[in-house]
């Protein structure tokens, strides 16, 4: 997924032959020998960054899909717009429990079942830690984590019944990294996926998997509705011009204008988020388009992972803070590991790594 013009763009149904984007065999996705049954998802943030992709991208392959908004960006006419035979827009706060659950249970009325349910909203705002007032911290763990905890508990009795389900939670590389200007943001997504990885031991047993989507930088990539299309055609509903407008560049995420004093200066540490964002524009490596075809396929294959990685930015700083961490316990282990040992009358007695060391180097004179 390395960068790419906009005029290089896929749209979902070329993202869908390309051969490039398949994930590995182990996984078991859908292929020619392992043809994918037609699944029901409901997508919530559907008209963000990467959500409106998603949705494309589920739509081109024949799948049902609940399209979901959200009610403080959109309205009921922009998702009536998506409204098609394979698709129900739909409108929600993921901050309220009774507006989740009237979509899934719509959903299950409207389709019969539900598969698979991704969770592509987010809210973040980019300031410093200490400069996050209350309304900030509150906001983003009210979307961030307790909206995820929302769509779980809501849904889990439907996945329950029926003995199957799948679980699309996006995360993102704030989950595994601390990113200066972005402290409670991180905190929502290290949350998440704690969330994610303790319930995965609860559910397993009820044949009900999930994964976490850890993005690196995404750009919208959305090719124009007539370039990929014959003289003449019409655009399919949910892979043109239908539904919402697009999103803006980094929609989820809000700036707060004045920092204060401390943290002001043009190199502050804090401004990091600020000037990466800036810095950006419209040149983030990862493809939207591209990344919904590969989680189409997280919903069809047969053994997901616990984490999906997209893009060579967030594999690489991922890799770089784990292998840190792994320095980190060698360097530190010979403090925390006693070594026990019998004493003269029979009891064991646990003796430090220093003196075990001290104890080495007199045997080895």
């Amino acid at each position: 997924m390395d960068f790419e013009t906009a005029s290089q763009s896929l749209s979902p149904t070329a993202a869908s032959h390309n051969p490039v984007l398949r994930l590995p065999a182990t996984c078991d996705p859908p292929s020619e020998s392992n043809p994918p049954k037609q699944a029901s998802w409901i997508i919530f943030g559907a008209t963000g960054h990467m959500g409106r992709s998603l949705v494309r991208a589920v739509l081109s392959h024949g799948d049902k899909c609940t399209a979901v908004g959200w009610t403080k960006e959109n309205t009921v006419e922009q998702m009536n717009k998506w409204q098609d035979r394979n698709c129900l827009g739909m409108l929600c706060d993921v901050r309220v429990r009774e507006t989740v659950d009237h979509v899934i249970q719509r959903s299950v009325d409207h389709w019969g079942n539900v598969d698979i349910i991704a969770n592509c909203t987010g809210y973040g705002v980019i300031a410093s830690c200490e400069d996050q007032d209350d309304y900030d911290l509150r906001n983003q763990f009210s979307t961030n984590f307790l909206g995820t905890l929302h769509i779980i508990q809501l849904s889990l009795p439907h996945f329950r019944a029926q003995n199957h389900g799948r679980y699309l939670i996006f995360s993102s590389t704030a989950g595994a990294l601390g990113v200066p200007g972005l402290g409670p943001y991180c905190a929502t997504k290290y949350a998440v996926e704690g969330l994610i990885e303790s319930m995965l031991y609860e559910i397993d047993i009820f044949n009900i998997k999930a994964t976490l989507v850890e993005p690196g930088h995404v750009r919208l990539d959305e090719p124009e509705d007539a370039a990929n299309l014959p003289v003449g055609a019409t655009v399919p509903a949910g892979t043109g011009g239908s539904g919402p407008p697009k999103p803006k560049r980094y929609g989820h995420f809000w700036v707060k204008p004045t920092p204060s004093a401390p943290y002001a200066m043009l190199t502050s540490p804090a401004g990091h988020a600020k000037r990466m964002i800036q810095w950006l524009n419209d040149r983030q490596p990862v493809s939207a388009v591209k990344s919904a075809e590969l989680i189409w396929q997280l919903g069809h294959c047969s053994y997901p992972p616990l984490r999906l990685l997209l893009g060579s930015y967030a594999v690489e700083s991922i890799r770089d803070r784990l292998r840190s961490i792994i320095e980190e316990i060698e360097d530190w282990k010979h403090l925390s590991f006693p070594v026990t040992m019998p004493s003269e009358d029979g009891q064991d007695i646990e003796r430090g790594g220093a003196e075990q060391e001290q104890d080495e180097a007199l045997e080895n004179e």
